[in-house]
C-alpha cells in the first residue's frame, strides 16, 4: 500500500477533491485531510460571504468530511482534521517520533524533503488531502486530486526558501 499526497493552497478545492475521491469509492478510512483552524474559518467566511451556511466549511455531507474534528499538533497548533494521518501524527507527537506530522507523513512513505514542504504548506494555510491506496489505483487517486489543482511542492519549497525557511521546524513560529 502506497501513499498520494497534494496540498491546496485553497480549502474548497481540497474539500472537492475529498468528495471526488469519495464518489469514485475510494474508502473514506484511507483519506485524510489535513488544514489550520486559521484556514477552515477563513474559508468559513468566505462561504457565509457568499450565501452558505455557517460550518459548510467544517461538516456537512457523508464520509471523511462528515468527521472532521479539531486537534492540536506542535508546530501547526490547532488544526481541522480527519482520516488516519491525523491520528499517525498525534501519535507520532505523543510517542516522541520527530515533528509529528513530518514524521507521520514519511512513515506513509513521502519523501522527506516532500513531507517538509506540505508540514509547512498546512502551517502556512494550506490544506493537505492524503490517501492511502494499492498500486492497482494509485494513478486514479492521482488523477482526481490533480484534478482539483494542487500546490507543486517544488514551487512552494522554492518560495519558502526566498524567505529563509529551510525545513519544517515544529518549534517555529506559527
Amino acid at each position: 500500500m502506497g501513499t498520494v499526497t497534494k496540498v491546496y493552497e485553497s480549502h474548497w478545492r481540497a474539500r472537492n477533491a475529498v468528495a471526488a475521491l469519495e464518489e469514485a469509492d475510494i474508502p473514506s478510512l484511507r483519506i485524510s485531510l489535513l488544514a489550520t483552524r486559521k484556514s477552515v474559518e477563513a474559508a468559513e467566511t468566505s462561504t457565509a460571504a457568499t450565501g452558505a451556511g455557517v460550518g459548510a466549511v467544517v461538516g456537512g455531507g457523508a464520509g471523511l468530511l462528515a468527521s472532521l474534528g479539531f486537534l492540536a499538533i506542535p508546530g501547526l497548533g490547532p488544526i481541522v482534521a480527519a482520516g488516519w494521518l491525523a491520528s499517525t501524527a498525534v501519535g507520532a507527537v505523543t510517542g516522541g517520533a520527530t515533528g509529528g506530522i513530518v514524521g507521520a507523513l514519511i512513515e506513509a512513505g513521502e519523501a522527506e524533503n516532500y513531507a517538509h514542504v506540505y508540514s509547512e504548506a498546512v502551517r502556512r494555510g494550506g490544506t493537505l488531502v492524503s490517501v492511502r491506496t494499492d498500486e492497482t489505483r494509485a494513478a486514479e487517486v492521482l488523477a482526481i486530486l490533480d484534478r482539483f489543482d494542487p500546490a507543486d511542492p517544488d514551487r512552494l519549497a522554492e518560495d519558502y526558501r526566498k524567505t529563509g525557511w529551510d525545513r519544517f521546524d515544529p518549534n517555529g513560529a506559527i
